[in-house]
């Protein structure tokens, strides 16, 4: 999915040009997060599935 280097946070997602979308995944939890931005303005929130809890990626999915 990603390289394996020292980086907590790795960027596994990203479209948009004027508003931009990204998914972030923490690295040493798995959890993954949604940041939007649009102009100077910003917002960074856990990513959840349907039963309200943290989407959460396999932390050996970064051992390549």
């Amino acid at each position: 999915m990603a390289k394996n280097d020292n980086k907590r946070f790795v960027k596994v997602f990203g479209e948009g040009s004027l508003v931009a979308k990204e998914i972030y995944v923490d690295r040493e939890t798995g959890i993954n997060y949604l940041f939007i931005a649009e102009g100077y303005a910003g917002g960074l929130t856990p990513l959840l599935g349907r039963d309200g809890k943290p989407v959460i990626t396999p932390i050996n999915d970064f051992d390549e």
